[in-house]
């Protein structure tokens, strides 16, 4: 379904605030990884503002859709996209990285309700995913016939140099999984520097297709874009899908977008009013839970 104007301006606005309250997290937190979530914001804020069947009040619903995140390193953007809808209060996003903390470095399932996985190596998302969209067709674990849960993978382009990741996608197309959609956060950075400077990853399209995967290659900073694309996924039968997302690392501010040096730290507190400060000036200000 298109989104109208009115959807899109929301979710826009919505990403915004949700791209404030990452830095706010990470100036608290002294530790993490900026980077990653801000260039992620848009398409966290899609699915859970708009593309997931889920409901923060009753986070274990049978009849949700599964969201694993398999470069866990990223999770401020979940816990900030979570909180803003209804997980949890917004104010805990403060604790984030704090001793007996709910939310820690690396999303731990069991602490907080609403994570589907616990993950911290990587590469092993999509083989979870894999696992849960494969245990969905089982007549015995399935909700019947016309089961329409879906599972959504997000997943990193560095982790793709982890061979548990070429299981899962030979795995994935050998049993025909339509019902798996997994996300690559194709950014073009990991922390000690560009992906094609690492380990080349090109053609990485081609690859998935030789596994018979469905792929589509979309700019993941355009929320209408990106929604497109997986309303398409929805629609390809006896095939998983890869959305190859293209995104800003850093989005939103400027003087550290496409910089892999903030892969993995935070902001200071005075770089982190000035991050909010270009943060704002994509749209009107918005008033925010910590003032």
């Amino acid at each position: 379904m298109t989104l109208t104007d009115s959807e899109v301006t929301a979710l826009e606005k919505q990403a915004e605030h949700i791209r404030e309250t990452i830095v706010t997290m990470l100036v608290a937190a002294g530790s993490g990884h900026t980077a990653g979530p801000l260039g992620m914001t848009d398409i966290f804020t899609a699915f859970y503002f708009h593309i997931l069947n889920h409901d923060p009040k009753n986070p274990n619903w049978e009849e949700r859709d599964r969201l694993v995140l398999s470069n866990g390193h990223i999770v401020p953007v979940q816990y900030a996209s979570m909180a803003h809808a209804g997980y949890f209060p917004v104010k805990e996003c403060l604790t984030l990285r704090k001793f007996g903390s709910r939310l820690q470095g690396h999303p731990e399932r069991e602490r907080l309700p609403g994570l589907e996985t616990t993950s911290g190596p990587l590469g092993e998302g999509l083989s979870q995913a894999a696992g849960i969209a494969y245990a969905f067709r089982i007549p015995s674990t399935a909700l019947g016939t016309g089961d329409k849960r879906r599972v959504y993978c997000l997943m990193s382009d560095g982790e793709q140099e982890e061979g548990n990741i070429w299981e899962a996608v030979m795995f994935s197309g050998k049993h025909k999984l339509s019902n798996l959609t997994a996300v690559m956060d194709r950014n073009n950075i990991q922390i000690d520097g560009m992906t094609e400077d690492v380990m080349p990853l090109e053609p990485i399209a081609d690859k998935y297709r030789a596994f018979n995967w469905n792929v589509i290659e979309v700019s993941g900073n355009d929320i209408p874009a990106f929604v497109a694309a997986v309303e398409e996924a929805k629609a390809i039968y006896e095939k998983p899908t890869l959305i190859i997302a293209h995104t800003i690392p850093g989005k939103g501010v400027p003087e550290i977008e496409f910089d892999y040096h903030w892969h993995g730290k935070p902001p200071t507190a005075e770089e982190g009013k000035r991050f909010l400060k270009e943060i704002r000036t994509m749209g009107d200000k918005i008033p925010h839970e910590y003032a």
